[in-house]
């Protein structure tokens, strides 16, 4: 490929996510399920104008990097600790409920086996692919409906990272029951290591801001530094402790949310995201999609994942929400917030397919998957913070 093509390719993109976010937000969608569906309209699967490139992927994670950081400086640290509690149980219910659901699934469609063997082995992942959250669908849309800064949204946010964590360790714990090279302790180990290594330095970088922002105020470097912070955590995050670039990236948000120029910050963020990086995101989900090699039994398969993954998700995250004193309509926001997957579960399905956990073919099950949940879950967010709210929107930067 010319160097000069990935000119088109961007043109092609950026035009066509914003004619489809503008056409979805006539129809009183979400701009974010337009920008999917442009990808969709002009990936492989049916036009086949732009291919997914290294360089439009490095170019979308870019994007859900900036997502993720942006949220990070939109939350209150004060309602993180609040609700932080709340957080690890649904969380918690949100990994374990999909997890038996996946297994379950795949054992009840091609049979059960016995532990030790592949089959076995390929329900277990199953399991573990639905296990994983992604909120920067999810972020986007309570940003666009004003309620980031909401409990609720403050929660899905938090039981989110927490979701990641944990993900993490069971995917850890089950390839380890094959490989026998991976070391489950140290996977633990890494990650309260970088989380123990986040709020010490942390609390560092956060006193050299607030040294800054005095000195400084309101001023460009005080911005930049901050997208050097988000991009450097995300980097040590991903390269050094084996968590993912969106949880550094979120927890960089979360070190500058307290000071002073943090909405200056946000506001430098969102305009870099809203004009090139998030639309690449999104529109790149699209583009992953290929429904080349499609069998009817492996079709029915792949709805069934979508239905089982996505039904999961909500049950035990809305059930778990409800418990620990959320009404109902909350509760369901929360569960709905949670189904999005993304990013995390293509890394999850890779690393079992390096490892002889799954077959190529389900890669489709897990793009569906994807796909699906980005574009419902915006509409059903806002179907539900249309009703009648415990509190109002809060105002984004």
């Amino acid at each position: 490929m010319e160097t000069y093509e990935i000119f088109k390719d961007l043109a092609i993109i950026l035009i066509s996510a914003k004619l489809c976010g503008l056409l979805a937000a006539k129809l009183k969608a979400p701009q974010v399920v337009g920008e999917i569906i442009a990808g969709l309209l002009i990936g492989p699967s049916i036009l086949g104008l732009v291919q997914q490139t290294e360089l439009i992927s490095g170019m979308a994670e870019i994007g859900v990097v900036l997502l993720m950081f942006f949220a990070g400086l939109q939350t209150s640290l004060r309602d993180l600790m609040r609700t932080g509690w709340k957080a690890l149980l649904i969380a918690c219910a949100g990994v374990f409920v999909p997890l038996a659901g996946g297994y379950l699934l795949y054992c009840c469609y091609y049979g059960f086996a016995p532990s030790g063997t592949s089959q076995f082995y390929s329900a277990l992942f199953t399991g573990v692919i639905m296990t994983a959250t992604s909120v920067s669908i999810t972020v986007a849309s309570l940003q666009e409906l004003g309620f980031l800064k909401s409990e609720t949204g403050t929660t899905i946010m938090s039981a989110a990272i927490i979701d990641d964590v944990i993900g993490i360790i069971v995917l850890t714990f089950v390839v380890g029951m094959k490989d026998p090279t991976t070391d489950p302790t140290a996977v633990i180990a890494s990650t309260a290591l970088f989380f123990a290594a986040a709020v010490i330095f942390g609390y560092l970088i956060y006193k050299l801001f607030l040294y800054l922002d005095k000195r400084y105020p309101h001023t460009r470097r005080i911005p930049i530094l901050g997208f050097v912070l988000a991009f450097a955590m995300a980097y040590i995050a991903e390269k050094y402790f084996g968590i993912a670039d969106i949880t550094g990236a979120y927890v960089a948000g979360i070190v500058l949310c307290s000071i002073q120029d943090s909405e200056y910050i946000a506001r430098k963020v969102d305009v870099s995201s809203y004009m090139m990086f998030a639309p690449l995101f999104f529109a790149s989900i699209g583009l992953k999609t290929s429904i080349d090699d499609m069998t009817s039994s492996l079709l029915l398969f792949c709805l069934l994942f979508v239905a089982v993954a996505l039904v999961t998700k909500i049950i035990g995250c809305s059930l778990m929400s409800r418990v620990l004193g959320f009404d109902t309509n909350d509760s369901l926001k929360i569960g709905v917030g949670m189904m999005t997957r993304g990013e995390v579960a293509l890394i999850v399905a890779q690393k079992g397919l390096d490892v002889g956990m799954i077959q190529a073919k389900y890669f489709t099950a897990v793009i569906l998957l994807i796909l699906v949940s980005s574009v419902i879950t915006p509409i059903i967010l806002k179907i539900l913070y249309s009703r009648k709210t415990s509190g109002t929107p809060q105002p984004n930067a």
